[in-house]
């Protein structure tokens, strides 16, 4: 049984496995193909869409590798008011979307009052639309309070697994166990959770790529968002290189293995890295894509990297683009909330 066989069949391998898969390109054909079938065994060739509204590109924090981290100055700031937001969520409904994802900087602006009003505006407008939020670490109470006013989901990158190597990445203050807790309180109120890592990121290793599986092992999230690091002009990486296609693939291949009915973007940092990398990342396993609802006028002010894709279409363009590329792949965008499909739920 060769290791791809293994993965299939166990769903996990030891750390020295992993490696070896992580370390070359041996094994990506079979690897892929696998990562497909399984997929398909509990999604079909569906493919889901999620509907991103940027609200904010202020930010509280100074993560070192974001380009609208607190310490930027030439980052350009706006924030989505509340009828933009849902004009956004509106238009998107038009257009075929049933699952919207608030995301934005930690902004003090946006108080628990004002995203409770505004999640649960999106609920009564559309009842049959998933709302996810994606805002950073807050107090429990904030995310109990977010979750009774009609929040769905919560997205929550842990970023790396390793507590020195996430000291590299962020400033003093912010800490591994602080986001870590985010998480577990995020599933104990009861949110369908999605967590995740960056691929190449400034001092990581493959090491650090394992610790992150093994993480996500512990935490059992509902979906899984991954993509290669692309750096950003100014902050202080501005001059590292960025991640790798091929390792970000190769992980995605493996993350479908060991969480077999997550859900798992083909990121918009792959399209960027690449110009069929959102394709590519569909024929690695993944299941979702996330074009941008937001207002064409603000998309390129949320930059957390350089040249992100997409931030001068509309969302009817940009979701006509997304249909011809996903069904170029061989996959359907279908019109649903692409909830999980739990393995012994089907």
């Amino acid at each position: 049984m060769n290791l791809v066989e293994e993965l299939r069949t166990r769903r996990n391998l030891s750390d020295e496995d992993f490696l070896r898969l992580l370390k070359t390109d041996e094994y990506d054909q079979e690897l892929f193909s696998s990562a497909v079938r399984l997929r398909q065994k509990y999604y079909g060739n569906d493919v889901y869409l999620r509907g991103l509204i940027e609200i904010s590109s202020y930010c509280k924090n100074d993560c070192y590798y974001c380009g609208i981290r607190k310490g930027n100055r030439q980052a350009q700031r706006y924030r989505l008011s509340e009828e933009e937001i849902l004009e956004c969520a509106r238009q998107g409904y038009e257009l075929g979307f049933r699952t919207f994802v608030l995301q934005g900087g930690e902004d003090p602006w946006f108080t628990d009052e004002r995203i409770c009003g505004i999640v649960s505006q999106i609920k009564a407008e559309h009842p049959d639309c998933a709302v996810t939020l994606s805002l950073g670490e807050k107090e429990r109470s904030s995310y109990q309070a977010y979750f009774d006013a009609g929040a769905d989901r919560y997205l929550l990158r842990h970023e790396t697994a390793d507590p020195e190597h996430y000291s590299l990445l962020h400033p003093a203050g912010m800490s591994l166990s602080a986001r870590k807790q985010c998480l577990w309180d995020l599933k104990e109120i009861g949110y369908q959770v999605g967590s995740g890592f960056m691929v190449g990121s400034p001092w990581q290793t493959l090491e650090h790529l394992i610790a992150d599986i093994r993480f996500l092992q512990e935490l059992e999230p509902d979906m899984i968002g991954i993509g290669p690091y692309i750096n950003h002009r100014d902050t202080p990486f501005g001059g590292m290189e960025s991640g790798s296609l091929d390792l970000c693939l190769r992980m995605l291949g493996i993350l479908r293995h060991v969480f077999a009915d997550a859900l798992i973007p083909a990121t918009t940092a792959l399209g960027t890295i690449h110009p069929q990398g959102r394709e590519l990342g569909l024929l690695a396993g993944a299941n979702v894509v996330m074009p941008n609802l937001s207002p064409v006028s603000v998309r390129k002010k949320y930059e957390l990297y350089d040249n992100k894709i997409c931030t001068g279409e509309e969302a009817a363009e940009c979701r006509g683009c997304l249909q011809r590329r996903v069904s170029s792949a061989g996959f359907e965008i279908v019109v649903d909330r692409g909830d999980r499909r739990k393995e012994y739920g089907l």
